[in-house]
C-alpha cells in the first residue's frame, strides 16, 4: 500500500512595505501602520489612510504576504494584489502578520504609546488578534468595515489597555449593521476602550470617517500624556 507523508519547511519571506513620512514630523506624530483589505495593494491603503490620519502622521502600509491576480473587467490586463490569509492553515497566516508588524514597529523606531494600526476588511480581524495577543506593542487600532475574530470567545486572547476605533457602514453587504451592532458587546472586558461608530456608505472607508480618526487620535494621545 501507498504510504503518504506531509512535510513542511520554512525559507526566508521578503516582506514589503511604503512609508510616508510628513514633511516636518513632529515629536507627537503617530506612526500609523495600515494594512490593507482583500485584493488590495499597499499603494491603495497609502493613498486611503493618509486623509484619514493627517499630514502630520508617519504612515507605513505593508504589502499582503499572499498574491492573486484581479482584473476589472474582461478588457484590462490582470494586475497583482495581495491578501493577509487562507483557510488552510490560517494559525500560521496570523503569525505572519503579527510578526510583520512586530518588524515594522523594530524598524521604524516609535514608542509604542505613538503607533496605532490601521485595517481596512480582511486585515481588520487580525488586527484585533494582534491587539489581544500582543498587549502592550501598540497604543490602538482603527478599524474600518471589518469583523470580529472568529474564535473571539474561545481562543486565550488577552485583556488589554489598548483603544479600539470601529468604524462601521450602513449598506456594507459583507458586514451589516445587524451584525456590526453587537460588537461593543461582544468586546467585552478584553477591549475596554472601543469606540464605535455607524456612517452611510458600502464597504468602502468613507470620506466622513476622518474627522472621528482624528478625534480619537487626540483623545488617545492625551489619555497617554
Amino acid at each position: 500500500m501507498e504510504s503518504l507523508e506531509r512535510r513542511s519547511f520554512t525559507l526566508p519571506l521578503r516582506c514589503n512595505y511604503l512609508v510616508r513620512y510628513p514633511q516636518r514630523r513632529e515629536e507627537e506624530s503617530w506612526l500609523v501602520i495600515a494594512l490593507h483589505g482583500h485584493a488590495m495593494t499597499p499603494e491603495q491603503m497609502l493613498r486611503l489612510t493618509a486623509p484619514l490620519v493627517g499630514d502630520e502622521q508617519v504612515v507605513a502600509a505593508l504589502q499582503g504576504p499572499y498574491q492573486l491576480w484581479v482584473r476589472q473587467d474582461q478588457k484590462e490586463r490582470a494586475e497583482v494584489a495581495f491578501h493577509w490569509s487562507t483557510r488552510f492553515e490560517p494559525e500560521h497566516s496570523r503569525l505572519l502578520h503579527h510578526d510583520m508588524i512586530l518588524r515594522v514597529i523594530a524598524e521604524l523606531g516609535v514608542p509604542a504609546q505613538r503607533t496605532v494600526l490601521a485595517g481596512f476588511s480582511q486585515s481588520v480581524s487580525l488586527n484585533y488578534r494582534f491587539l489581544c495577543t500582543h498587549t502592550e506593542a501598540v497604543r490602538g487600532a482603527i478599524a474600518i468595515c471589518g469583523g470580529i475574530p472568529g474564535d473571539w470567545e474561545t481562543a486565550a486572547y488577552h485583556a488589554t489597555q489598548a483603544a479600539a476605533l470601529h468604524i462601521t457602514t450602513r449598506e456594507d453587504p459583507f458586514y451589516p449593521p445587524a451584525v456590526t451592532e453587537l460588537y461593543p458587546q461582544r468586546f467585552g472586558e478584553r477591549l475596554r476602550d472601543f469606540e464605535f461608530h455607524v456612517l452611510d456608505g458600502g464597504h468602502r472607508i468613507p470620506s466622513a470617517a476622518a474627522p472621528i480618526v482624528r478625534k480619537w487620535l487626540a483623545r488617545i494621545g492625551g489619555a497617554v500624556g
